[in-house]
């Protein structure tokens, strides 16, 4: 298990050779920043789950480890604040990474090696059906996509991801269960200091609870939509900055549009 360092750094924010800062809550909830290798980890001690992630990639020089890490909290902050072990235990619910074990394993193999360890913090975690966490090759395999998309630019990305954390979502275990997560990949696609993004929602809302009122558009159990990012920051209470308008979905239309759009296949993805 990896031990926090002073010496993490965190999400960079040049990154991407377009200054581009970490989103942070609309609301005033106290939230907790927490550094790890080329990711940063916002969490919010009142529902014990992050608000926001950030994770700085370089496709060009990712390295395929094996999988090595065991779960534990992260002793920085009281364990109060984040849901351990205790909610994972006798049912299906998986733990679930936000930032992917493998996005932030890049450069030698000894710092790839440290940076995917640090992923296996619980404050990097969120529970997420069994069928959801293990079978849903589309949500999970949405930064590599965009990877390879963005090769012009030796394959750059920066990927925010965290759950919606709504005030009605299924309590259980002293807390309340993430029915929705939210993903914004950012790249510049060439040289001239643009920036480009894309967005998406993913819902287990069907799994966790059949009969529950959705305010959003109806999802089916685990369907994956690119969604306007503008579309995002009310849904999760972050504010997306310049992701907003950077977003490819709505870059070509006259007004926003009002549908989600079902993906079913990474084809689906429009990327500009």
């Amino acid at each position: 298990m990896a031990e926090p360092s002073d010496d993490w750094t965190g999400y960079d924010d040049d990154f991407l050779g377009i200054p581009l800062p970490l989103p942070m809550t609309l609301g005033d909830e106290e939230v907790r920043e927490l550094r790890y290798p080329r990711f940063t980890v916002v969490l919010e001690p009142s529902r014990r789950f992050a608000v926001v992630t950030g994770v700085n990639i370089d496709g060009a020089t990712l390295h395929d480890l094996e999988r090595r890490g065991m779960w534990d909290l992260d002793d920085r902050i009281p364990a109060g604040e984040q849901a351990g072990p205790g909610v994972y235990t006798d049912n299906d619910l998986d733990r679930g990474h936000l930032v992917r074990r493998r996005d932030p394993g890049w450069g030698t193999v000894a710092e790839a090696r440290e940076a995917t360890a640090a992923t296996f913090f619980y404050t990097n975690a969120a529970p997420q059906a069994a069928g959801f966490n293990q079978s849903k090759e589309l949500w999970l395999g949405l930064e590599d996509h965009v990877l390879t998309y963005a090769d012009a630019t030796d394959q750059r990305i920066s990927v925010f991801t965290a759950p919606v954390l709504a005030p009605d979502d299924p309590p259980y275990r002293g807390i309340r269960i993430p029915r929705r997560f939210w993903k914004v990949a950012a790249w510049s696609p060439g040289s001239d200091g643009v920036l480009a993004a894309a967005g998406f929602v993913l819902d287990q809302t069907q799994l966790l609870d059949a009969a529950m009122q959705r305010a959003v558009p109806p999802l089916g159990a685990f369907r994956t939509f690119q969604v306007p990012i503008a579309d995002i920051e009310p849904l999760a209470g972050v504010d997306l900055g310049a992701l907003v308008e950077a977003d490819v979905l709505t870059a070509r239309e006259t007004a926003r549009p009002a549908a989600w759009v079902p993906l079913d296949a990474p084809s689906d993805i429009d990327l500009g």
